[in-house]
């Protein structure tokens, strides 16, 4: 989900009960890599996704996209969701008095966000990320890092190898992202080119060793653990896309990534649930066989992609995020921050 992007001014604090102005923040400058990430997770994710919502399924249920798991674009937006926890706990660490009061607010904005989109569609995920926050992101900002890092490091193996998956393994990626800002590597993401390669060999091996496993019990017929094996596999894939995008940001490729996917992730939120709208307007109000024809499903995700990425590109050259991104930044601090562009007379 979005990343915080800190205003200029502050969001009244909260001493003793009583609004008194935070300490002013210079604020922080956006993420580029994060901001990409999440446009291009966000792709992916309606991809797979668009006929499970024209059809009103959920995504655990039913795949009838065929090998195309629509869970594989999950674990990234899931780690930068934990990403973005910890670096809205920073800034409100610095502004406010009791910044786990700003975080517990946010998650239950998301709550509510979710229950609503859940009428529309009951596979949507922001519950299920409010519901962990609530439950493991939010405690967990009382550990050390190291403690953090080692609960992110005993969840995810346990989701994949008991099968679990869902919301353990969504609370191991979320501790994850919050792992990698405490210990800095988030901070420098976009200096390195040497550490996404070296990481994107090494998930690309256990990648083809994940599948060599997988055909070997299909081959014999163990499916016992086949559906771990599948999770792992997509788990891996996962990660080969971070280090490949992190690895051509840094290449001349980088302004066209940042063209292409930027405007998308900076208003992620707001995109991920008016694609719902889109799909359900297209397959009920139009008629489109979206739930009958594949190559109907992918047309119509790149239409709504690309009028989403104009919609997107035009809205922030004069404001200064996404409308759910600002409704829901206005209940996490209380206050109404600004929303346009242009300096307040």
């Amino acid at each position: 989900m979005p990343h915080e992007e800190l205003p200029q001014e502050s969001p009244p604090g909260e001493r003793s009960g009583q609004s008194q102005p935070a300490t002013p923040s210079p604020g922080r400058p956006r993420i580029i890599a994060l901001d990409v990430l999440r446009g291009f997770a966000l792709c992916e994710i309606l991809l797979a996704n668009i006929q499970l919502m024209a059809t009103g399924t959920s995504a655990v249920a039913v795949q009838p996209m065929g090998d195309w798991d629509p869970w594989l674009g999950l674990p990234i937006f899931s780690l930068l969701f934990g990403i973005g926890f910890a670096l809205l706990l920073d800034s409100a660490t610095r502004r406010v008095p009791r910044p786990r009061l700003v975080l517990l607010r946010r998650l239950g904005a998301l709550l509510a966000i979710g229950l609503v989109h859940m009428l529309l569609w009951p596979g949507e995920i922001l519950t299920h990320y409010a519901v962990v926050g609530m439950l493991v992101l939010l405690p967990s900002t009382w550990l050390p890092r190291w403690a953090m890092a080692a609960l992110s490091a005993a969840l995810i193996p346990t989701a994949l190898i008991f099968g679990l998956g869902g919301p353990l393994l969504i609370a191991g990626l979320f501790l994850l992202g919050s792992a990698l800002v405490r210990y800095g590597v988030i901070e420098r993401i976009e200096r390195s080119t040497r550490v996404p390669i070296l990481l994107g060999l090494l998930f690309a091996t256990g990648l083809a060793a994940a599948l060599w496993a997988k055909a070997g019990m299909r081959a014999v017929g163990a499916t016992t653990y086949l559906p771990s094996m599948s999770s792992l596999a997509d788990l891996l894939l996962a990660g080969v896309y971070v280090c490949v995008v992190l690895v051509l940001l840094r290449t001349p490729l980088r302004p066209a990534l940042r063209f292409l996917f930027a405007p998308l992730g900076r208003m992620a939120l707001t995109n991920y649930l008016t694609s719902t709208l889109l799909v359900l307007a297209a397959g009920h109000l139009l008629g489109v066989p979206i739930g009958q024809s594949l190559t109907t499903a992918y047309w119509t995700a790149a239409t709504i992609l690309t009028a989403q990425w104009l919609f997107c590109t035009l809205w922030l050259r004069h404001y200064r995020q996404g409308p759910i991104e600002w409704l829901w930044r206005w209940a996490t601090w209380t206050h109404r921050p600004p929303l346009s562009r242009a300096k307040p007379s």
